[in-house]
């Protein structure tokens, strides 16, 4: 009897490739000089959704629940929204 295998593609690979994809489009903004606040904002908030992808797949605090998985998010979510502003006020 053959045994019929399907490929699949897990999770945390495709986490891979999405931080892959994001941080090649940072390196494209960066390279074709694109600027402004929106562009700035844009690239802020890829980075806060990589580092949230990482928390929560790569360092396993996708699978927690309570207290110990608010520690990165607050982590993340702070800051941005200090470098935010920041921009914002800038302009």
């Amino acid at each position: 009897m053959e045994k019929k295998t399907t490929f699949t593609i897990r999770p945390c690979t495709w986490v891979y490739l999405f931080l892959m994809a994001f941080t090649l489009v940072t390196y494209l903004i960066g390279q074709m000089g694109f600027s402004g606040l929106e562009v700035s904002l844009f690239v802020l908030l890829l980075a806060l959704i990589k580092g949230h992808l990482v928390g929560s797949y790569f360092m396993g605090l996708g699978q927690l629940r309570g207290f110990w998985r608010w520690p990165v998010s607050i982590w993340l979510l702070i800051p941005g929204a200090l470098i935010g502003i920041a921009f914002y006020l800038a302009t």
